[in-house]
C-alpha cells in the first residue's frame, strides 16, 4: 500500500524539514543553519532586514547581520551562485555545483542581452585587473549602455562580470553595503574542492536527492524547483531510474485532496520523529524557503501569498512587501511592518487576519512578542502601530 500522508503531518514534516519546527532559541552554528537549507537566497531589498538576514533570523534569534558577510568573506564557510536566484551555498557543495556553471553558460549565450558584453580578449583584460588589483566591483569599470535604454539593460563591463560569475571564472569575494565584489575562483574557492571532479550523471543524482531530503516530500516538480539546477525533463528522468530507492507516498492538502508525491527511504522514521511545531508565532520573510515555492505552500497550508513588489500600488490586493504569519503549523495573517533605523523605529502599518481565524489577546500577545524580538534583532528601541 501507498503510505498515505495527512495534512498535519505533512505540515510537520516540512517545517521540521526546513529548521522552522523548534523555538529558535539556543547556541548559535550559522553553517549548520546554512547545511540544513541548502542554501540561502539574497536579496537587496530591506523593509526591515534583507531576505537572507530575516531567513536565518528566523531559525536562530541569536543571529545578527554581520554574520553571514564573515561566513563569506573570512571563513568562507559558503559560496554564492545561481539557483532559482542569487543564493549563498554551502562552500563544500561546490564540486556538486560545477554543472550548473555549463548550465548557465549555456543559457546565456543563447540570451540577446549579453551579445553586447566585451569579446574573450576583453574579459580576459578585465580578469588580469583584478588579479592585478585585487577584487573589484562593477564600480571599478565605466563602459556605458549604447543605444536605446531598455528594462534590465547593462554597462558592457558588468555584462562580463556577470558572465564570468555565472560560468564560473568569477567568484564573489565579498560584498559591500551589498555591493559584490569579484575576484578570481582560485582566490575564493579552496584548491581541493576545485580539483574534485565527477561526472554529470553523480552531480544530477546528489541535486535530486539532496533537494528530496530537504523537502521531506515532494512531486517532481518540488524537486526540480528546489535548486532550479536542472531541468524538469532532467529530474522526471532521475525519479523513474531511482525509483526503487525512492517511497511512493499520498500527501493530503491542505484541502483534503490527496496527490502522489515522492519520499526519501527513510520517510517513516521521520515522520515518528518530527515533532510538533513551536506554538510561537514568527513572523516570516516573503523569501523564506517555506514560503518561496507558492505551489507548495497553497497545497500544504492552504494560504495564498504573492509578493506585490512590482505590482503597481493601485492593484496591489495587500501591500509592497508584507510579512506573512507563521502560528505553529498554521499562517494566522499577514503583516505589513517596516523599518527605521535612523529613529529606531519599527512601525506596524497594517494587520490582516486570514479567514476563519479568531483572533484572540494570546494572539496579539505573541505577535506583540515577536515584534518586540524583530526590533531588537534591527537595533529598533519602539515599536510604533500606525494602524487603527
Amino acid at each position: 500500500m501507498v503510505l498515505r500522508i495527512a495534512n498535519r503531518d505533512a505540515r510537520r514534516l516540512w517545517l521540521e524539514a526546513q529548521g522552522l519546527s523548534a523555538a529558535p532559541t539556543g547556541p548559535l552554528d550559522l553553517p549548520d543553519i546554512i547545511r540544513r537549507l541548502g542554501f540561502v537566497q539574497l536579496d537587496t531589498i530591506r523593509v526591515v532586514a534583507r531576505a537572507h538576514d530575516h531567513i536565518l533570523w528566523s531559525r536562530n534569534q541569536n543571529y545578527r547581520e554581520p554574520m553571514l558577510e564573515k561566513c563569506l568573506a573570512r571563513d568562507r564557510h559558503v559560496f554564492e551562485h545561481f539557483t532559482h536566484d542569487a543564493s549563498l551555498i554551502p562552500m563544500d557543495f561546490y564540486p556538486m555545483w560545477r554543472r550548473q556553471f555549463r548550465r548557465m553558460e549555456a543559457r546565456l549565450e543563447r540570451s540577446q542581452w549579453y551579445r553586447s558584453m566585451p569579446d574573450a580578449a576583453g574579459r580576459e583584460d578585465i580578469k588580469a585587473r583584478i588579479a592585478a588589483e585585487g577584487p573589484l566591483s562593477t564600480k571599478a569599470f565605466d563602459t556605458k549602455i549604447e543605444g536605446p535604454r531598455e528594462m534590465w539593460h547593462r554597462p558592457p563591463h558588468k555584462l562580463a562580470l556577470d558572465y564570468m560569475w555565472y560560468v564560473g571564472d568569477l567568484s564573489t569575494s565579498h560584498r559591500e553595503n551589498f555591493t559584490k565584489h569579484y575576484d578570481l575562483t582560485h582566490r575564493v574557492i579552496p584548491q581541493h574542492l576545485r580539483d574534485m571532479e565527477h561526472e554529470d550523471e553523480a552531480q544530477l543524482d546528489w541535486l535530486c536527492r539532496a533537494a528530496l531530503a530537504r523537502l521531506a516530500f515532494g512531486t517532481v516538480g518540488d524537486i526540480q524547483r528546489f535548486w532550479a539546477a536542472a531541468d524538469m525533463a532532467e529530474v522526471k528522468a532521475w525519479t523513474l531510474a531511482n525509483a526503487g530507492q525512492l517511497v511512493p507516498v499520498e500527501v493530503e492538502g491542505a484541502d483534503g485532496q490527496w496527490a502522489a508525491a515522492l519520499a526519501p527511504a527513510d520517510i517513516e522514521a521521520r515522520l515518528n520523529a518530527a515533532p510538533a511545531p513551536t506554538s510561537r508565532l514568527r513572523i516570516l520573510n516573503p523569501f523564506d524557503p517555506v514560503i518561496r515555492d507558492r505551489n507548495r505552500l497553497t497545497r500544504l497550508f492552504g494560504f495564498d501569498y504573492r509578493i506585490e513588489i512590482f505590482v503597481p500600488a493601485e492593484k496591489r490586493q495587500w501591500g509592497y512587501y508584507v510579512y506573512p504569519l507563521l502560528e505553529s503549523d498554521r499562517f494566522v495573517g499577514r503583516i505589513e511592518v517596516k523599518s527605521d533605523r535612523d529613529k529606531g523605529e519599527l512601525s506596524v502599518h497594517q494587520l490582516w487576519v486570514e479567514p476563519g481565524v479568531k483572533w484572540t489577546d494570546a494572539r496579539q500577545a505573541k505577535l506583540n512578542a515577536e515584534l518586540d524580538r524583530m526590533a531588537r534583532f534591527v537595533g529598533a528601541t519602539d515599536v510604533v502601530w500606525l494602524t487603527g
